[in-house]
């Protein structure tokens, strides 16, 4: 025996190890270049998104460049997916415009802080595990409103602009996607981008430029205590907004991860994650930024481009404070139609193109959870409610299935009926399951037998209570057979007499 333990011992530690080096990614020379140019592409494409995303918080675009930049080198070291980019998000920044209007930017400093002491501790207690809930087909309407959405984001870009603008565009997706067939050392986006600069600098475009999205100074991120009075009343403000924030935040950061894991075929730890978004924010909030978290796109973008670690999401970090320093004259240069071809092609891939054949095999009740998720996250422009609704939905669709029990009557003898239930007793099953009995025209003897049922909770129990007690003031004895421990315990507390019940599978009564 002891061999057998030794060895089912050693077979464990052997399978723990396979798994932890599957997620692990040798840095050589070639990864590390694979690693740093996947950084640069992705620091080049954070820039205006960023400055984007200030216009919509209306905060300083500083702001927003400081979170990206703040976010991305924290979470390359405490965060729990490597290769996901977080950074400043335009689902955040819609989250925290009113506070802002309402209250300054000072208390969105000090919600930022909150927002990662939250999360922070969702991750401390071990909470992320319930994002476990969120089902196949929500996941895939989320990455499918977020594809049309980001495509729909470009489309307005295009408003007012020359002729130059869709012509540079396809050029730009044609390098993206030739360029791999030539050489697979550089990534092509950013082989797009420094191509299409070369070109806009060369000719003078009169195209729109990163410098138009908004200011970039050569200003370090220092540490900002919130101007804000420590109360009661501050903290009734901040609160609200932090704990939307908060959830938000973590529900778009771990379908990102999840999303990351496909990708890549490795692990993450959600709790991990949850965790390193709380320091990334709360560390951030104190150099003056704004809340932020996974995202999709720019992710996509790093995986594609070589990216497979932390070192790449901490390039982006790096090199976007690099290019606000040292590069900024050239950054500002940069066309808008570059940036722009480059997330036109992270739309396509971010939309879950298989979902669509999938849909004709799920049955109906499923399938219209994944277009309801797009439709709500579309209109609303908020992914969360989208996955909120799509989450609701499929719980609804479950509890009705989980709803539906059935009974088996039989008469053994004379005096004896036997009622052989199947499916769960939970509060969704309790009120149909007392229309199951024919109290008054049933025999003296009644066996209930619930060895293909369970009792999931005290309103079941209860059900059962008052079926027991009806047959009880009619002079009719029941016993009831086939209950588990938890459900024999359930019934009990429920205050089904101990005589009743007949503990364990035995249904020998009913022979």
């Amino acid at each position: 025996m002891d061999f057998v333990r030794n060895n089912a011992r050693r077979l464990t530690l052997i399978n723990l190890k396979n798994s932890k080096s599957k997620n692990k990614h040798p840095l050589t020379l070639t990864t590390v270049r694979a690693e740093v140019l996947a950084g640069i592409t992705v620091a080049l494409a954070l820039i205006p998104e960023s400055l984007a995303f200030a216009a919509i918080a209306n905060v300083n675009p500083m702001v927003a460049l400081y979170t990206s930049f703040c976010m991305a080198v924290i979470i390359a070291i405490v965060g729990g997916r490597p290769a996901m980019i977080s950074a400043a998000t335009g689902s955040m920044a819609l989250l925290m415009t009113s506070l802002v209007a309402k209250h300054g930017v000072e208390y969105l400093f000090a919600a930022t802080i909150l927002t990662g002491i939250i999360q922070f501790l969702i991750g401390a207690f071990q909470l992320g595990k319930f994002f476990n809930f969120i089902p196949q087909s929500v996941i895939s309407g989320f990455v499918n409103a977020l594809g049309i959405l980001i495509f729909t984001a470009q489309l307005r870009l295009f408003l007012g602009e020359s002729w130059q603008m869709p012509v540079m565009v396809a050029a730009t997706l044609a390098i993206v996607y030739l360029f791999p067939r030539l050489s697979k050392a550089i990534p092509s986006p950013l082989v797009a981008i420094v191509t299409m600069t070369v070109i806009a600098i060369a000719t003078h475009l009169p195209v729109r430029r990163v410098g138009d999205m908004g200011e970039i100074t050569r200003n370090l991120p220092v540490l900002h205590l919130p101007h804000i009075s420590l109360s009661l009343e501050t903290l009734a403000i901040i609160l609200p907004y932090s704990l939307t924030l908060a959830i938000v935040g973590l529900l778009e950061s771990l379908l990102t991860a999840a999303l990351v894991d496909d990708l890549t075929d490795t692990r993450s730890s959600r709790n991990q994650e949850a965790r390193g978004q709380g320091i990334a924010n709360l560390v951030t909030g104190f150099l003056g930024g704004m809340a932020g978290c996974g995202m999709v796109g720019q992710s996509i973008i790093n995986v594609r481009s070589g990216g497979r670690g932390r070192l790449s999401t901490g390039v982006a970090g790096a090199f976007l404070l690099f290019s606000i320093f040292v590069l900024r004259d050239v950054v500002q240069q940069i066309p808008m139609a570059a940036l722009v071809g480059v997330m036109i092609m992270v739309s396509f891939e971010t939309f879950d193109w298989p979902s669509l054949k999938t849909l004709r095999k799920m049955p109906l009740q499923e399938a219209i959870v994944m277009p309801c998720t797009v439709a709500i996250a579309l209109w609303t422009h908020d992914l969360a409610q989208g996955v909120l609704v799509g989450v609701v939905m499929s719980a609804l669709i479950f509890g009705w299935r989980a709803a539906q029990i059935h009974v088996a009557a039989s008469t053994v003898q004379p005096e004896t009926k036997v009622y052989e239930l199947t499916g769960q007793l939970f509060f969704g099953s309790a009120t149909h399951f007392i229309e199951l009995f024919d109290c008054n025209h049933d025999p003296d003897q009644i066996v209930i037998d619930f060895s293909r049922s369970h009792i999931w909770d005290h309103s079941a129990a209860s059900a059962i209570a008052k079926v027991v007690a009806k047959y009880h003031r009619l002079n009719k004895q029941v016993t009831l057979v086939g209950l588990n421990p938890e459900s024999y315990a359930s019934a009990r507390k429920s205050g089904v007499p101990d005589h009743v019940i007949s503990f364990g599978a035995d249904s020998g009564l009913v022979a």
